[in-house]
């Protein structure tokens, strides 16, 4: 691990949140509601539709602003507007989920996409393989995944963050400095003052590769190297600090949904027990 390295703040412009209506999407919004919160940026939700499909509608933001006491009871439109929020609802019927995504995300690009994975769930349809990997091919962008069952560390009730402990896999490839430079940037966002980074490599010892890091005063920086298996290392590390997020880079030109194809980072996803940061390498370098 190096000494101290600069890390440039991370501006959140543009928040993006497909939803499938879901209880476990109801978690994720909470999450992508907070990021444009204190962001204050654009939060645009998209939802579609089938024919089939039994009515519903799209969280609530102003009832959830209410609720955690950000705006006063029956307060109207406007009083989303004065935070700096600019909210976007768009349903899209009887479309390729696929299709209507990256079309989306082409004429409006995403600094940041939260989303529930609950892909053996319920309405399973948003994040079957058939859907991911065609999405993963063709977008490269950076996404908060939110495991089914999963509560993460924004509560959904009261809006309070409880983002202190971070994993943070790293080898050589693909480089980790794009994983350490998107968490970094999601604590700096979230203004979060105490946090607890914790670099794991599994393997050799000469395997770990030089981790340069921001020190900033509250923050604490530990490095830890295990041998076996590596997703179960993983997970069993996550479990050893009570993780509240694990951040992996995601290798070559993969999309938001790389994480449900065939990767270490997909082994890690289904079994982990807190949201997930996939950082596309690619997208940092471009």
């Amino acid at each position: 691990m190096q000494s101290s390295r600069e890390t440039t703040r991370w501006q959140i412009k543009n928040v993006f949140h497909p939803s499938d209506f879901s209880e476990a999407s109801e978690i994720a919004f909470a999450h992508a509601l907070k990021f444009a919160l204190i962001s204050r940026a654009r939060l645009s939700m998209l939802h579609v539709a089938t024919e089939a499909e039994e009515s519903g509608r799209f969280p609530r933001v102003r009832e959830t602003l209410e609720k955690w006491g950000v705006i006063p009871p029956g307060s109207g439109k406007d009083a989303v507007s004065a935070l700096g929020m600019d909210v976007r609802k768009v349903v899209e019927k009887h479309g390729d989920p696929v299709h209507v995504v990256l079309s989306y995300l082409r004429r409006h690009p995403a600094d940041l996409i939260v989303l529930a994975t609950h892909q053996y769930q319920g309405k399973e349809r948003w994040f079957k393989r058939s859907v991911s990997e065609p999405i993963a091919r063709r977008s490269r962008q950076m996404t908060l995944f939110v495991p089914h069952g999963v509560v993460g560390f924004v509560s959904r009730d009261t809006g309070a963050l409880s983002l202190g402990k971070v994993l943070i896999p790293v080898t050589d490839n693909p480089s980790p400095v794009p994983a350490i430079d998107a968490a970094v940037r999601t604590a700096q966002s979230l203004k979060c003052s105490k946090m607890s980074f914790t670099l794991l490599h599994v393997g050799d010892q000469s395997g770990m590769p030089d981790c340069p890091v921001n020190r900033e005063e509250g923050w604490q920086w530990d490095q830890t190297i295990r041998e076996g298996e590596v997703v179960e290392q993983i997970l069993q590390t996550a479990a050893d600090i009570s993780a509240d997020m694990i951040v992996m880079s995601t290798k070559g030109r993969s999309g938001f949904l790389d994480a449900l194809r065939g990767s270490t980072t997909e082994q890690v996803l289904r079994r982990a027990r807190c949201p997930l940061l996939a950082v596309p390498v690619a997208a940092e370098e471009d």
